[in-house]
């Protein structure tokens, strides 16, 4: 159905230009996390390997390394919001233009959680990772930041993509009540 609505070659593009920009952000991080020379062992304190954590085992000076990271880190980031935006306008665009009261609720429906899973993973991931202190209160505190948001947005999926469960919906207002 989607080759109709967009052509065969925007099935084609939209995941080529997805993957490609992943590719190339890992392919710049990873670039960097290998060239640093570590002079302070190579355990990190972390749930994961954050490139933080490994940046300060780092004995170089790694300041104009950092600074070109998060350009081209935010040059992606921009363009993917960019991207979700324009494409959340056409398809609101259309959704609207549907003849039937029903079938708009019916597609809103669909695209409404999905559009909160976004919002939810990346608002979330992004002011975590970054809006974090530069030294946190308590040295667990980046070990449970990191975990939470690796672990509560996934875990929401389920719960935001069967609101449109009207028996769950009744036993969360009752809940509620």
């Amino acid at each position: 159905h989607y080759g109709t609505l967009l052509g065969s070659r925007a099935c084609v593009h939209m995941p080529a230009a997805a993957w490609g920009s992943g590719f190339l952000h890992a392919v710049l991080h990873t670039a960097n996390t290998f060239s640093l020379p570590l002079c302070q062992g190579n355990a990190v304190e972390q749930f994961f390997c954050e490139i933080p954590q490994i940046l300060k085992l780092s004995c170089s000076d790694s300041y104009l390394r950092e600074v070109g990271v998060i350009v081209v880190s935010a040059c992606l980031t921009l363009g993917n919001f960019v991207f979700i935006v324009l494409s959340y306008v056409k398809i609101f665009r259309a959704v609207l233009r549907i003849p039937s009261e029903q079938a708009r609720h019916k597609a809103f429906s669909t695209c409404l959680p999905h559009l909160a899973v976004h919002s939810l993973y990346d608002v979330s991931t992004g002011m975590i990772a970054h809006l974090k202190p530069p030294s946190p209160p308590h040295p667990w505190t980046y070990l449970v930041v990191s975990f939470l948001y690796t672990v509560v947005p996934p875990a929401a999926n389920p719960l935001i993509y069967s609101m449109r469960n009207q028996e769950l919906k009744d036993t969360l207002r009752k809940l509620a009540q």
